[in-house]
């Protein structure tokens, strides 16, 4: 161990600065030699370091989320290929390259933490044996070992013997029970944290191989801690526990605000977004305008819930745009004054009223009777002859009213002829010589 630790020497110094800083404010607080002073030293440095990994932190959800979207695709390219793994491996890194998504992205916030990991551990190894390191000098190193975190000091480990820790000015009791609680709190919210993002934060829609991974790293890594985290001193303790929890709420956040789409956290973003706006009648954060824009994108593409969130707006003469905002639909507009009053009924269009067959049958006939009637209704002293002349002129004969009138009463006439082919008001049309 002392090997890797050494590789990564040259991030001792600028660790061992950070941690003098704050132990110089909260020493001012708490007394220099106390375990308040150091331990927060230590919460402070990863604080600080994580703050540093939030853009890291995002690139990994996307990556993680693109690798989600893009495991059906390489399902297909492993079955097509599972015989040629070159060119399986040719396919994938193609494949990778066209949606711009790197695998390793998934790991970069650990891999980022790891020469602070080790440079701590250096630090702390080097209080153990009494070694100065970095800017820590003696003065500095005495007070560091009279440092205690509840009966236990910083550089104890849970596999120490009772001479080693008896030098360090503390009882072996008091080390197992402290370093035995601090493994399990740090193995309980890393198994805490990797089983919210796979039970909230998963597509349950798809099931692919990446699901049965997580699955598989939620309980490897809880076992891996435990194991290692016997050989770890208590202020190596104290910053993986710390971490674990910055982890742990961070994951919260993401998953509460940005979830997954298809995931049941999206399912809870989604209703609480949805009440959210139709209280407010629109988008009012930046956050909400993004996710919007994103369902409206998809089209026909969308989940259930996103589907039933577009539904949900419509339902409340709400209608989501392109660019993320929120206005009223069509179906909601109304006209108002300008003294504020509402006219509803203005706006409304009228569907005719449907006729009877009887009704449609006799409408063309009683067109030229329903011209003579408003004619006559039009004047007073209108003459009955004037209604003679007006039916002359149609193109049927005078004998043709009366038998057109009786159709609607038989009901048979008019379907008979033009069943039998007979144009109307002209000579019937032969019929074919192949019929007998």
């Amino acid at each position: 161990m002392d090997t890797i630790a050494s590789l990564f020497s040259f991030i001792t110094t600028p660790v061992s600065w950070v941690i003098v800083q704050f132990h110089s404010v909260y020493g001012k607080i708490f007394g220099p030699d106390t375990g308040w002073a150091w331990g927060l030293s230590i919460v402070s440095l990863v604080i600080l370091i994580r703050i540093c990994l939030i853009p890291l932190f995002v690139k990994q959800i996307k990556a993680t989320r693109a690798m989600q979207t893009l495991q059906p695709e390489m399902k297909k390219i492993q079955e097509r290929y599972k015989n040629d793994k070159q060119r399986q491996s040719e396919e994938m890194m193609k494949l990778y390259k066209e949606s711009g998504t790197n695998p390793l992205s998934s790991c970069l916030p650990i891999l980022a933490q790891s020469p602070f990991f080790f440079a701590l551990y250096h630090v702390l190894n080097g209080i153990a044996t009494g070694s100065t390191i970095g800017v820590i000098n003696e003065s500095l190193l005495a007070s560091a070992r009279k440092a205690h975190i509840f009966g236990a000091p910083l550089a104890a480990k849970f596999t120490d013997g009772s001479s080693k820790v008896e030098a360090l000015g503390a009882s072996l009791t008091d080390v197992r029970v402290v370093t035995a609680i601090m493994i399990v709190l740090m193995s309980a919210s890393q198994f805490y944290t990797q089983r919210q993002l796979m039970t909230k934060n998963v597509d349950t829609t798809v099931k692919t191989p990446f699901m049965q991974q997580q699955k598989m790293l939620m309980y490897v890594f809880p076992v891996m801690f435990a194991v290692f985290g016997i050989n770890f001193p208590v202020g190596v303790l104290v910053y993986w526990l710390t971490t674990n929890v910055w982890t742990m709420g961070q994951q919260m956040y993401v998953i509460r605000n940005n979830p997954t789409p298809g995931s049941k956290a999206q399912a809870a973003y989604l209703e609480r977004l949805t009440k959210h706006v139709t209280h407010h009648g629109k988008t009012r954060r930046r956050s909400e305008k993004t996710i919007v824009k994103a369902i409206v994108a998809k089209g026909r593409d969308r989940n259930e819930f996103e589907r039933t969130f577009i539904n949900a707006l419509t339902k409340a003469g709400l209608t989501a745009q392109a660019d993320g905002t929120v206005v009223k639909g069509e179906a909601q507009a109304v006209a108002q004054t300008e003294d504020g009053v509402t006219a509803t009924g203005a706006a409304r269009r009228q569907q005719p009223k449907r006729q009877s067959k009887a009704q449609r049958q006799s409408g063309a006939v009683k067109a030229p009777g329903d011209s003579t009637s408003a004619s006559s209704d039009s004047s007073d002293s209108a003459d009955p002859a004037d209604t003679t002349t007006s039916l002359e002129k149609t193109d049927e004969p005078q004998d043709a009213k009366p038998a057109a009138q009786q159709a609607p009463k038989g009901g048979s006439n008019g379907r008979s002829r033009a069943q039998s082919g007979q144009r109307k008001g002209g000579p019937q049309r032969p019929k074919s010589p192949s019929k007998k």
